[in-house]
């Protein structure tokens, strides 16, 4: 197994002519008068992406960048400098620009001391993007095209994209360690369209993590997939417009986690609560959520999406109880809010690239799973809505109000699942939705690995999960 250090010191440093000596001495250059913390955060990220569009390859891209973006710390206030290139000269003057920006008037003084816990080995190190020829790439989306349009004569166009990406970063932080990661990630996604009487309908599906490409072949899959975005679209076709109303409503396990992320997940980062800007903000030990909730942040699953061996601060992942049994129990911090907060810091410190400051952000987001059959939890609803997969939606963090919209979903009636709708929208208050939840099932899933989180710009891979849930009553906007 590649040493990540050595393999970042290779890639990074050796290139630019760096060693370690250097940057101990553009760290205490960073770390003169007036400046609290600091860290050096170096990447390189080679991507590639191809894109298949009804059996024509459409694009075929590879991209190759790194830099180095430098942070200083003074007490709340952070000065940050970044280059495109790594040369020493170009690294003391960004440590000169963020000392100079962040040493301004500020009298509260921080030293931002990071874990000791000896992160995980979460993931390969090998790259991806080596792992298939061209060929068996460009074959990979060909065989989706040919099963999507075999499975259906309604399927009409047919679009695939395969991805991936090997990041190496090097971390040098106040106290002088270095820390290194190396982080592969794949995805696969399939978009197809369907059409009927003129009507057309779109379905979606795909997956990913911190694998080599062969782990699209495994268990077939990349078929797997495909079936499900023709479902998607073929079932639309018959779905009928959702009613609207305060209505029961169920949640399958899986995806629809996406709801917990955006509603009640960025409510809980820390930066957010240290401002007081969060619907959450003060109050931990308080009853945010009916009993049986229980949420978790985790970056220590295996080969997920969201998970890292360390985050950009080279802090190890953690296992985080943000709600415990409905109590709430933490948030997710990085080192500058945990210290502001006086509170530990729990590895959620990310950022985008080397040109970004971390921020407190989410990794793997789910909830726990409970003591009902799912079948038990439909029998138990009347007149609902079964909610299976969402297409997208938005949220204000201060009020937790939040609009999602279905894409997949279904009336219940008399406790059993009958006709598909289309058009349904979920509307509701984030801290309100949690106390809603009344049975919570036993099937807890995770998404399969596409998921992606913005926040001030930033966008970085997520993962989210939840079992089958029920929320008593929630508004549904429809068109019936």
């Amino acid at each position: 197994m590649t040493d990540p250090l050595k393999l970042a010191y290779s890639n990074l440093l050796s290139p630019a002519g760096l060693n370690e000596n250097q940057l101990q001495r553009v760290l205490h250059q960073l770390l003169g008068k007036g400046v609290d913390s600091g860290d050096l955060y170096f990447q390189s990220v080679r991507h590639e992406s191809w894109a298949l569009e009804d059996g024509i390859v459409k694009e075929g891209s590879y991209h190759h960048h790194q830099g180095v973006g430098i942070r200083a710390i003074s007490g709340e206030k952070t000065g940050f400098a970044y280059s495109d290139d790594i040369q020493i000269s170009l690294l003391e003057q960004a440590a000169n620009a963020a000392k100079s920006i962040a040493f301004h008037g500020q009298n509260k003084k921080i030293n931002l001391t990071p874990l000791t816990l000896k992160p995980q080995k979460l993931y390969i190190s090998d790259s991806p993007l080596t792992s298939f020829t061209e060929d068996e790439k460009i074959n990979l989306l060909k065989k989706i095209d040919h099963h999507a349009r075999a499975a259906d004569p309604r399927i009409t166009h047919v679009m695939a994209s395969l991805s991936g990406s090997h990041e190496i970063i090097l971390i040098l932080n106040a106290q002088g360690n270095f820390f290194a990661d190396v982080r592969p990630l794949i995805r696969l996604d399939v978009r197809v369209i369907a059409e009927k009487n003129q009507i057309r309908e779109t379905g979606y599906a795909g997956g990913g993590g911190r694998y080599k490409y062969s782990y699209f072949l495994e268990e077939n899959r990349w078929e797997h997939y495909t079936n499900e975005a023709v479902h998607q679209a073929l079932l639309n076709l018959d779905a009928i417009p959702a009613p609207a109303g305060t209505l029961p409503v169920v949640l399958g396990p899986g995806w629809p986690g996406i709801l917990l992320h955006e509603a009640v997940g960025h409510g809980l980062e820390g930066d957010f609560n240290r401002k007081k800007s969060s619907a959450f903000s003060g109050r931990l030990g308080q009853r945010v959520a009916a009993p049986g909730c229980t949420v978790i942040d985790d970056g220590t699953i295996a080969n997920r999406r969201g998970s890292l061996s360390i985050d950009d601060e080279g802090t190890p992942t953690q296992h985080t109880v943000l709600i415990e049994n409905g109590i709430l129990k933490g948030y997710m911090q990085d080192l500058l809010n945990a210290q502001l907060m006086q509170m530990q810091a729990t590895g959620n410190g990310r950022r985008e690239s080397y040109a970004h400051i971390p921020l407190p952000r989410m990794t793997n987001t789910y909830m726990l799973p409970g003591p009902y059959d799912p079948e038990e939890i439909i029998r138990s609803v009347k007149k609902g809505i079964y909610a299976v997969n969402f297409a997208g939606g938005q949220v204000d963090i201060t009020s937790g109000k939040f609009v999602f919209s279905a894409n997949v979903a279904y009336l219940i009636e008399d406790g059993k699942i009958t006709t598909p709708i289309k058009g349904a929208t979920l509307i509701g208050n984030g801290p309100d939705v949690l106390t809603r939840v009344s049975m919570i099932g036993n099937d807890l899933q995770l998404d399969t690995g596409m998921g992606t989180c913005g926040k001030d710009g930033q966008s970085i891979p997520v993962g989210v999960g939840q079992p089958t849930i029920k929320i008593d009553s929630l508004t549904v906007g429809g068109t019936n």
